[in-house]
C-alpha cells in the first residue's frame, strides 16, 4: 500500500480554519487566564462562559472530539487527520478542551467507550464527551510507575463491591476530575498482566485521601494539579468495574498507545511555535554589527531546528498512517515507541536553542520558552520513561533477524569473497561449457 499523507481539498480548508481558529480565538484565552484557570477546571464561571461558544463553534465545524466515532458524537477520523489537526492544537494549552480531545479526558473517553457498560457511559462518558466535566487516570504507584509488576494498590470483591486500599502516584490534573479510572491488583496470585482490573471511582468517595498535590517545575509545593492519592478502603459498587476482571493491563494498553502518538503529534506543534520564535527573534536583534540571523552558528541552529522538525513530522506522520492502515496499537508498538523515545528530544534541541537566542530574556518569565522546554523531560517521563520504549523498539527491531550460521558474522569479508569467488567460477565454468 503506497505512503499518502496528501489530504483533500475539504479537510484542508478544515486545517486552515483550525489554525486561524486557534490563533484568533483560543490563543487568547492561554495569556487571559495564564497561571490563574486551569483548562480542565469546569467550575470557573467565567471561563466557561468564553469556552462554550468556542465549542459550539467547533461542533458546527463538525471537528468535536474526532478521535472518537459518529455514535459517541465524534468524527472517527484516521490518526493521519488528527495528526495534521494535533500539529495545530499543540500551540495552546487551551486548545484540545476546546476541541473536545484533552488528555486525560480523551483517554478515558476511549477506555469508557471500549469497554463502558450502558450505565457506565450515561453516568461517565456522555458528560465528559459534553465537555461538562474532567477525569483522571490513576495508574503509577509511589514506588511503581513504569513497571507495574510491583503495583501494590488493590481491590477485594465483598459482595456487591470492591473494596480498594494502596496508593497512586500523580493522577494527573485530579484537582478537577469527577471521577477516576484506577488500574488495581485483583489477583495478586498470577502476573499484573492477568491480574489486574480497572475500576470507576467518583473523586468524591468516601477513604479517598488526597495526600498531596503535585506541581510541575517551579509551582509552589502543594499546588499543583496532579494528587499523590491514599485509599482507605474505598468502596465502589461491583458494577463500577470496567472490562473484565482481570484485563487492566490490556485495557490500559489500548489507552496509553492512542496517547502516545498524541503526545508527539502536539509536540510538532510546540517545536514549530519555538522555531518561529526564534526566527524572529534573529531578524530583530542586532549585536557586533550585524543581526543574528546573519551570525552563522545561528544559522546552523535554524537549520538544525528546522530538519529535526521536518524528520519527526514525518515519523509521526508515518506512525499514524500505519495505525490508520494497521488498525492495531499492539502490531506497531514499535512504531509507537520510537515517536515516543523521539519527542523530548525534539523537543530539548528545538527549544533550547530558541530560548538561548533570546538570551536572558528567553528564559525569564516574560517569555513562554522555559514552560514548553519543560515539557521536554515530561514528555520523556509521561506513558513511560524513554528507556522502557528503547528497550520496546530494540526487542521489536532484533526479532526481524537471526543469528550468524558459522563462527563468523555474515558480513565476514574473507568468507564472502571465497563464497563469491565459488560461485562465479562455477558460472564461468558454466558459460565456457556451452561455448
Amino acid at each position: 500500500m503506497p505512503i499518502d499523507f496528501e489530504v483533500e481539498p475539504e479537510f484542508q480548508e478544515k486545517l486552515d480554519w483550525i489554525d486561524g481558529f486557534v490563533r484568533e480565538e483560543v490563543e487568547p484565552l492561554d495569556l487571559y487566564f495564564r497561571g490563574e484557570v486551569s483548562p480542565f477546571d469546569k467550575s470557573n464561571e467565567t471561563a466557561r462562559a468564553l469556552i462554550a461558544p468556542l465549542q459550539q463553534q467547533v461542533r458546527d465545524q463538525g471537528l468535536w472530539a474526532c478521535h472518537l466515532g459518529p455514535e459517541l458524537g465524534g468524527n472517527g477520523f484516521g490518526q493521519v487527520r488528527l495528526a495534521l489537526m494535533n500539529e495545530i492544537l499543540g500551540r495552546s494549552p487551551f486548545a484540545p478542551s476546546v476541541f473536545g480531545c484533552q488528555a486525560p479526558d480523551s483517554g478515558n473517553a476511549e477506555i469508557l467507550a471500549h469497554y463502558g457498560t450502558d450505565g457506565q457511559k450515561d453516568r461517565y462518558l456522555q458528560p465528559l464527551l459534553d465537555g461538562l466535566i474532567s477525569s483522571t487516570y490513576a495508574m503509577t504507584e509511589p514506588q511503581g510507575g513504569s513497571d507495574p509488576g510491583v503495583f501494590t494498590c488493590r481491590a477485594r470483591r465483598d459482595g456487591g463491591e470492591w473494596v480498594i486500599s494502596g496508593e497512586k502516584w500523580f493522577a494527573s490534573n485530579y484537582r478537577y476530575a469527577s471521577f477516576l479510572i484506577v488500574m488495581v491488583i485483583t489477583d495478586p496470585g498470577v502476573a499484573v498482566y492477568r491480574g489486574s482490573s480497572m475500576i470507576l471511582v467518583p473523586a468524591d468517595a468516601d477513604g479517598l485521601e488526597v495526600v498531596s498535590n503535585v506541581g510541575i517545575g517551579g509551582e509552589a509545593i502543594g499546588g499543583g494539579d496532579h494528587a499523590y492519592l491514599r485509599f482507605n478502603e474505598v468502596r465502589v459498587p461491583a458494577e463500577n468495574l470496567l472490562g473484565e476482571e482481570g484485563s487492566g493491563f490490556a485495557i490500559a494498553q489500548t489507552r496509553l498507545g492512542g496517547g502516545r502518538i498524541h503526545h508527539g503529534m502536539r509536540s510538532v506543534g510546540v517545536a514549530q511555535k519555538a522555531l518561529d520564535m526564534m526566527c524572529e527573534r534573529v531578524l530583530s536583534r542586532e549585536t557586533k554589527g550585524s543581526l543574528l540571523a546573519e551570525k552563522q552558528s545561528m544559522r546552523h541552529w535554524i537549520a538544525d531546528s528546522w530538519i529535526q522538525i521536518q524528520q519527526f513530522r514525518l515519523q509521526v506522520l508515518h506512525c499514524a498512517w500505519l495505525i490508520d492502515s494497521v488498525g492495531d496499537y499492539a502490531r506497531i508498538r514499535q512504531h509507537i515507541a520510537g515517536v515516543k523515545v523521539a519527542t523530548p528530544k525534539l523537543l530539548i534541541d528545538v527549544v533550547y536553542r530558541s530560548m538561548h537566542a533570546h538570551g536572558s530574556l528567553g528564559v525569564s518569565n516574560e517569555m513562554p520558552l522555559l514552560g514548553m522546554w519543560t515539557m521536554a523531560p515530561i514528555m520523556g517521563i509521561a506513558d513511560g520513561p524513554t528507556e522502557v520504549h528503547k528497550d520496546t523498539i530494540a526487542k521489536q527491531v532484533v526479532k526481524g533477524y537471526e543469528p550468524s550460521p558459522g563462527p563468523f558474522p555474515t558480513a565476514h569479508l574473507p568468507t564472502r569473497i571465497e563464497e563469491a569467488r565459488r560461485k562465479v567460477e562455477e558460472r564461468l565454468e558454466h558459460e565456457v561449457g556451452n561455448l
